[in-house]
C-alpha cells in the first residue's frame, strides 16, 4: 500500500505542477516530510533528482521550440553549480545526521516555502496571467539589468536548493522577471526551467553521494509524476487558476511555518 501511495503522490504533485507551473520541490519535500515521516535531508535529496526527472522533459520540449535563452541559463548557472558544489561540500565535512544540521535544513526549507508562498499569493493579487509574447531571439532581450546579478542570484538559488531543494519555481520566475524586463513570460519560464536542470541534477548527485536519496522511492514518484504531469497540462485552460494558487499558498504558508517554529 506504502508503494501505491508514493505513486499517487507523484501523480497529485505533478498534476499540480502541470496545471499551476509551482515547483515540484516546493510540494513534494513538505508532502514527504509530513505526509510520510521522511527525514528531511532524505526527503530533499530524493526530491532533488525527482525535480531533475520531471523538468528534463519540459527542457527538451522548450529545446524544441527555442525557447530557451542560453545565454540567461548560463550566467545563472554560473552562480548556482559553483555554489551548490560547495554547499555539498560543506554537507560532507559537517555530515547531515546531527541535529544541528537537520535543525538547519527543516528552518531553511520552511523559510523557501514562505518566501514561494509570497511569490504565489503576488501572483493570485494580480490576477490574471501574463500574456506570452512573441519568441522572437533579440539579443537585447538577455540583457540584465546588472551583469553580477543573475551570478549572484544562481549562487543563492544554488544554496538554497541543494538545502532544501526548493528556489526555483515561483521565487525563480518572479525574480528573473525582474531581473530581464525586456525578456518574454515564456522565455523567462523556460530560461527557470534550463538552469533548474542540471543544478537539481548535480545538488540530487551530491546528496546521493551523502546517501541521502531513496532510489526507490524516487522511482516510484516518478512514475506517477510523469502521467500527473500530462494530465494536469490538458486540464490547464478549464482550471480555476486563481483559486488552485490561493490554495497552494495557504498549503505552503502551513507547512513554512511549521518547519521554522518546530
Amino acid at each position: 500500500m506504502e508503494d501505491i501511495a508514493y505513486i499517487l503522490a507523484g501523480f497529485a504533485v505533478g498534476s499540480v505542477v502541470g496545471l499551476t507551473g509551482v515547483g515540484g520541490g516546493s510540494l513534494m519535500t513538505p508532502l514527504l516530510i509530513f505526509g510520510f515521516g521522511i527525514q528531511p535531508a532524505l526527503a530533499v535529496g530524493t526530491d532533488l533528482l525527482f525535480a531533475a526527472g520531471t523538468k528534463f522533459g519540459g527542457l527538451i520540449h522548450l529545446t524544441r521550440q527555442r525557447l530557451v535563452p542560453w545565454r540567461v541559463v548560463l550566467a545563472l548557472c554560473s552562480g548556482s553549480i559553483p555554489a551548490s558544489l560547495i554547499t555539498i561540500a560543506v554537507l560532507h565535512s559537517v555530515g547531515t545526521q546531527t541535529k544541528d544540521v537537520q535543525h538547519l535544513m527543516s528552518v531553511t526549507l520552511g523559510g523557501a516555502l514562505l518566501l514561494t508562498a509570497a511569490a504565489t499569493l503576488y501572483k493570485v493579487i494580480r490576477g490574471a496571467k501574463l500574456p506570452l509574447q512573441s519568441a522572437v531571439d533579440d539579443s537585447n532581450d538577455q540583457k540584465p539589468r546588472h551583469a553580477a546579478y543573475p551570478v549572484l542570484f544562481g549562487a543563492l538559488i544554488g544554496v538554497l536548493v541543494t538545502l532544501t531543494s526548493v528556489g526555483a519555481g515561483a521565487i525563480g520566475v518572479t525574480v528573473l522577471l525582474i531581473l530581464y524586463p525586456r525578456l518574454p513570460l515564456q522565455r523567462i519560464v523556460a530560461s527557470d526551467i534550463a538552469y533548474a536542470v542540471p543544478l537539481t541534477l548535480v545538488a540530487g548527485l551530491g546528496h546521493a553521494s551523502l546517501g541521502t536519496v531513496n532510489w526507490y522511492m524516487l522511482a516510484l514518484l516518478l512514475c506517477g509524476s510523469l502521467p500527473g504531469i500530462w494530465a494536469g497540462s490538458l486540464l490547464v485552460a478549464k482550471a480555476p487558476d486563481r483559486f488552485i494558487r490561493f490554495v497552494l499558498c495557504i498549503l505552503l504558508t502551513w507547512a513554512g511555518s511549521r518547519l521554522v517554529l518546530n
